[in-house]
């Protein structure tokens, strides 16, 4: 026999037999009222596996942040003008760099934190960053700065004019 008829006899028989394994499903899918609740089951199942690991992934992700916002605390920043204005510069340049990278949002949003926490008008970077920087980093930012109860942004995380304590902004209503 020539290889090329039997490569073609081969991938025939295979073909034949994929196409009779489906049919063979589809039929026990549609008369078998036992395997369609196994499948459903299974479905089930599945779908609550896949919940319960978003579920962890997110609580751990939510650790991670809260770590690097309290190591940060801890670190401490810069008191001096000057200082902070080169710290800013770092942290920012950093962040940009990070994000680029695409792979470390949760180190890129420490390092813009860091930024905000220096700058003299947080409230003004944070609409800077609302344009800049990718919505990713901008989620795990977002969950920084919510967990930072010392940061005084005078409003809210969004960019929106009304302000946390009142139009006077002394945080009593």
């Amino acid at each position: 026999m020539r290889t090329s008829v039997l490569i073609a006899a081969s991938a025939g028989a295979i073909v034949t037999g994929l196409l009779a394994y489906a049919a063979y499903f589809d039929h026990k899918r549609q008369t078998d009222p036992e395997f369609r609740k196994s499948l459903k089951r299974n479905n089930r199942k599945l779908a609550k596996a896949v919940q319960e690991e978003q579920a962890a992934h997110g609580a751990a992700r939510r650790d991670a942040i809260k770590q690097a916002v309290q190591q940060a605390k801890e670190e401490g920043f810069p008191t001096d003008l000057e200082e902070k204005e080169s710290y800013f510069m770092n942290q920012v340049a950093k962040g940009e760099g990070l994000c680029a990278e695409g792979s470390q949002n949760i180190e890129a949003a420490l390092a813009f934190y860091k930024a905000l926490k220096v700058y003299p008008q947080p409230k003004d970077l944070i609409s800077i960053y609302d344009k800049t920087v990718p919505k990713e980093c901008l989620e795990i930012l977002a969950e920084m700065v919510a967990m930072d109860t010392s940061l005084n942004l005078g409003g809210s995380f969004t960019g929106g004019e009304e302000s946390v304590g009142g139009s006077d902004n002394h945080g009593v209503e």
